[in-house]
C-alpha cells in the first residue's frame, strides 16, 4: 500500500470524522434546545388558569391542558430522538467506518465509491458518508470479491462490477491498517480480530461477517432457517445480526418486542446482551425454554438445568423420555384433547364457606350439554357463561340466608357507607334498603366464586394431566419405544407423586401445558414475528412442536451444532427429519457452517479428532500451542498441574475457565484452588454473571461461551467414560480461542483413544 493511498484515505477519514464531530455538536445543542423547551411548558401548565364557571370555560381549559400536553410530547420524542442520534455519533467518532468498495453500476457514466460502517452517516439530505452494514448497497462487500456481483434491493436484483474492495483497522480516528482484497473478507482482518481476547461480554463483529454468515443475516424468504455449525463458526453472532438486520430492514413495522431469543441458560443471556445496544437496536425478548414454561407454573417446581444434566437414567427410562418427547407423543397429546371433547374432562367443586357450591359432577353436565359442534374453547366458554347465569340466580335466593341477615344486622356506618358508594340512599321501605345492602354484601362474598370460574379453578389440570398420562398406551405404541405396559404405570405413579409434590420433569412440563392450552383454547402469542432458538439440538421435537404452536405466525430460525447436544445426545440426530414434518419443506433452508473461527487450528483439529464424524469442521488457518494432556497419579499432584497449566496461559487480558463435568466436581476444585491461594470465581447457577479472571465453571453452564484458556478438569475414564458423552467432551474442550489443557487423575478418558497422539503435547 503506497504512502499516497494512506495519506489520501487518512485526509477522507479526518474529514469524516470532522463533519461526525459537527454533527454531534449540534445535536447536542437540540438536546439542550429541547431540555430547555420542556422546562418552559412545565412552567407555563401551572400558568394555565382553570375556568370551572361555564361549560364553554371548561372546554377552553382543557383544550389549553391537551395543547400543552402535545407539546410536551413533541419536545420529549424529539429529545429521545436527538439523544439516540448522539449514541449513535459518539460511536461513528471513534471508526467512522470499516470497508470501502468502488464499484461501477450499469448504465451510469462513472464509478461509485461507498463506505461502510456500523450506522448511516449523512452530511446533508441523501449524501451518504457512510453507509450502514445492513443497507441493501452492503451486502456486496459481503457476498463476493471483486467483478460482476449481484445484490437484493426493495426493488428487486441490482447487478454492479465491483473494481476495490479495501479494508480498515481504525483506532481513535487513525488508519492502523489498510487491506485490498478480493475476497469477501480477508483473511488478514479475520486473523486480526479472531487474535483479540475474549470477555465477559459477547462483542459484535461485523467488519468480519463471511458470506454464508451474509446469507443467514439477510435471508427473508424462509419459513424455518435451520443453521447446523460447529462450534466456533459464527452461528450465534450471525443469528444476532441477523435480528439487528431486520430489525433495520422492516423499521416502523418491526420492534424488538417482537423478536423473541430463546438461548441455553441466564449466563449465555448476560454473555450477549449487550450485541443488539451495540449495534444501536434495543434488545429482543430473551429467555431460556424452562423461564418461558416456569412463567407459566408458577406454583410448581420445574427440574433444574442442574438436575437435567445430572440425572441418571436408566435404559427404560431413556426409552420413556425418547416417546415422550417424540413427535408421535406431541399428535397423541392432541388425539386424546380431540377425544375429551365428547367425555373424560375432569373437574373440580366449587366451594363457598366450607361447602360446595358447583359440584363437579353439575359442572360436568354443563359442560357436555352443548351439541357435538362445540369444540373444546367453545365448550369452555359456553360452561363459564352458564356457570355466571347460575351464580347471578343464587345471588337473590342467597339474599335471604340466615349469614346475611345477620352481616347486614353488625355492619358499622362506615361499612354501610362503603356499600352505598355513590348510590342514592332513598328507598321506599326498610325492607327495599336491607334487601340492597344484603344484595351488595352477597355480590361480594361471591367475587371469589366469581374468579374462581373466570380463572377455569373448576378445570381439574392435574387429574387431566395424569388421566392422559394413564391412557397414553392406547394412543401411542409401546412396544416401538421398547417399553412394557408394566414400565409406563410404574412410569405414571412416579408421575402422581410428582405431581403431588407440586414437581414436574422437563419432559412433563412441555405436555402439562400443551395439554392446559388445547383444553382452554390458548391460540398462543400472536404479536411475535420471529422465533429465534440458540443451541437447538438440546430440544426435542415435542418442545419445538410446542413452540410452533404457541407462536403461530412467527418465522423460525434455529441454529445449533448437532455435535454438542447434552441433554438430547443422540436423540438429536433425529431432529432434522421431525422438522421436516413440522415445517413446509419448500420454506424451509439449511445452512451449513464447517469453518470454526474461535479457536486455533491446533485446538480445532483436536476437539474434532474426538468426534466420530469430525471431518465435516474445517479448521481457520490460525495457529498457536497443540492442547495438553495430562495425567497425574494423585489429586493433590493434578491440581498443582493446573495451577501450573493456568500460569502458562494467563496474562491480565486472558479470560480461563476451569470447567469441571458436575457441579461437585467444580466445587471441589474450587476449594482446592482456594485452599492453594489461588483465587478463582465459581459459578455454581446460571442465574450469576461472568466475572473477569478465572472461572471455575460446571460443563453444562459453560455452553456457548468462550475463554482464551480452558482446562478441562479430571477428564479420568470414570468422568467421561461413556460413548455418549463424546458430544460433552467436544463442547467443553471446543470453548477454548488460544489454550487448551486436560488434566486427568491417575487416568484419563478413553474418549480421547481415537485422537492422534502428535495433535497434543503429554508434558
Amino acid at each position: 500500500m503506497t504512502d499516497s493511498i494512506e495519506q489520501y484515505e487518512q485526509n477522507h477519514l479526518d474529514e469524516v470524522i470532522g463533519k461526525i464531530q459537527a454533527a454531534a455538536k449540534k445535536t447536542e445543542q437540540n438536546i439542550n434546545t429541547a431540555d430547555k423547551d420542556v422546562e418552559d411548558i412545565g412552567k407555563q401548565f401551572n400558568d394555565i388558569k382553570i375556568n370551572g364557571t361555564t361549560y364553554s370555560g371548561m372546554v377552553e381549559t382543557a383544550m389549553s391542558v391537551r395543547q400543552q400536553q402535545q407539546m410536551l410530547e413533541q419536545r420529549e420524542t424529539s429529545r429521545s430522538h436527538a439523544e439516540r442520534n448522539l449514541q449513535t455519533l459518539t460511536k461513528l467518532e471513534k471508526t467512522p467506518y470499516f470497508a470501502r468498495i468502488d464499484f461501477h453500476e450499469e448504465g451510469e457514466d462513472s464509478d461509485e465509491t461507498i463506505y461502510i460502517g456500523l450506522a448511516s452517516f449523512t452530511d446533508r439530505p441523501d449524501h451518504f458518508l457512510v453507509y450502514d452494514w445492513r443497507a441493501p448497497i452492503s451486502s456486496i462487500y459481503y457476498d463476493g470479491g471483486l467483478g460482476n456481483i449481484s445484490y437484493q434491493t426493495p426493488d428487486g436484483v441490482q447487478e454492479v462490477d465491483v473494481k476495490l474492495k479495501r479494508q480498515f483497522q481504525i483506532a481513535d480516528g487513525v488508519i492502523v491498517t489498510i487491506y485490498d482484497t478480493d475476497e469477501t473478507v480477508g483473511d488478514q482482518m479475520l486473523l486480526e480480530a479472531l487474535g483479540t481476547h475474549s470477555d465477559t461480554k459477547m462483542k459484535s463483529i461485523v467488519t468480519t461477517i463471511q458470506q454464508s454468515q451474509n446469507k443467514i443475516i439477510r435471508n427473508t424468504s424462509a419459513e424455518l432457517l435451520f443453521v447446523q455449525g460447529a462450534a466456533g463458526s459464527g452461528k450465534t453472532a450471525a443469528v444476532l445480526q441477523r435480528i439487528a438486520w431486520l430489525l433495520y430492514r422492516y423499521r416502523g413495522n418491526l420492534n424488538a418486542g417482537q423478536v423473541i431469543l430463546f438461548s441455553p441458560n441466564q449466563l449465555f443471556n448476560d454473555y450477549i446482551n449487550q450485541v443488539l445496544p451495540e449495534l444501536g437496536e434495543h434488545n429482543m425478548v430473551q429467555m431460556t425454554y424452562f423461564q418461558f414454561a416456569n412463567r407459566r407454573l408458577p406454583n410448581i417446581q420445574v427440574q433444574t438445568l442442574q438436575q437435567r444434566f445430572e440425572n441418571d437414567q436408566t435404559k427404560t427410562d431413556s426409552n420413556i423420555t425418547r416417546m415422550e418427547t417424540s413427535l408421535g407423543f406431541f399428535n397423541a397429546t392432541n388425539r386424546y384433547a380431540h377425544h375429551l371433547e365428547k367425555e373424560d374432562m375432569k373437574f373440580r367443586n366449587i366451594m363457598f364457606n366450607g361447602k360446595v357450591f358447583f359440584s363437579r359432577e353439575k359442572i360436568e353436565e354443563l359442560y357436555y350439554s352443548f351439541n357435538q359442534n362445540y369444540h373444546l374453547s367453545n365448550r369452555l366458554d359456553a360452561t363459564k357463561e352458564e356457570l355466571v347465569r347460575l351464580l347471578n340466580h343464587r345471588v337473590s335466593s342467597e339474599i335471604r340466608t340466615k349469614w346475611v341477615e345477620e352481616e347486614v344486622q353488625n355492619l358499622t356506618k362506615q361499612e354501610i357507607d362503603g356499600l352505598f358508594g355513590d348510590q342514592p340512599r332513598e328507598f321506599d321501605s326498610a325492607d327495599k334498603e336491607f334487601t340492597f345492602l344484603a344484595r351488595q354484601l352477597v355480590l361480594k362474598a361471591f367475587k371469589p366464586i366469581k374468579k374462581a370460574i373466570d380463572h377455569n379453578r373448576w378445570l381439574n389440570i392435574n387429574a387431566q394431566f395424569i388421566h392422559f398420562k394413564r391412557v397414553a398406551p392406547h394412543l401411542v405404541n409401546l412396544e416401538k419405544y421398547g417399553l412394557t405396559k408394566e414400565d409406563w404405570d410404574n412410569h405414571v405413579a412416579v408421575n402422581y407423586d410428582q405431581l403431588k409434590e407440586r414437581r414436574l420433569t422437563a419432559n412433563d412440563v412441555t405436555i402439562y401445558l400443551y395439554l392446559y392450552d388445547l383444553i382452554t383454547g390458548k391460540k398462543g402469542e400472536r404479536d411475535i414475528r420471529y422465533v429465534f432458538i440458540d443451541e437447538v439440538q438440546d430440544y426435542d421435537a415435542f418442545q419445538l412442536a410446542y413452540l410452533k404452536f404457541s407462536f403461530p405466525r412467527a418465522k423460525f430460525t434455529l441454529l445449533g451444532d448437532l455435535n454438542q447436544a447434552i441433554f438430547t445426545k443422540e436423540n438429536s440426530r433425529s431432529l432434522l427429519a421431525q422438522l421436516n414434518t413440522m415445517f413446509d419443506p419448500d420454506k424451509t433452508e439449511v445452512v451449513q457452517l464447517t469453518k470454526s473461527y474461535r479457536s486455533t487450528k491446533e485446538i480445532t483439529e483436536f476437539t474434532r479428532a474426538i468426534l466420530t464424524n469430525g471431518e465435516a469442521i474445517e479448521p481457520f488457518e490460525r495457529t498457536g500451542a497443540k492442547p495438553r494432556v495430562l495425567i497425574e497419579d494423585t489429586e493433590g499432584q493434578a491440581v498443582t498441574s493446573l495451577i501450573g497449566a493456568l500460569k502458562d496461559a494467563s496474562s491480565e487480558d486472558d479470560t480461563s475457565a476451569i470447567i469441571g463435568k458436575t457441579l461437585e466436581d467444580s466445587e471441589r476444585i474450587y476449594e482446592e484452588l482456594l485452599a492453594r491461594g489461588v483465587k478463582t470465581t465459581l459459578i455454581r447457577t446460571e442465574n450469576q454473571r461472568l466475572a473477569k479472571g478465572t472461572l471455575v465453571i460446571p460443563s453444562f453452564l459453560a455452553k456457548g461461551l468462550e475463554f482464551d484458556s480452558v482446562i478441562i478438569w479430571d477428564a479420568n475414564a470414570q468422568k467421561y467414560a461413556e460413548e455418549d458423552e463424546r458430544q460433552l467432551l467436544y463442547t467443553v474442550c471446543s470453548r477454548a480461542m488460544h489454550a487448551l489443557c486436560l488434566v486427568g487423575v491417575q487416568t484419563m478418558t478413553p474418549l480421547l483413544d481415537q485422537v492422534p497422539t502428535n495433535l497434543y503435547d503429554t508434558i
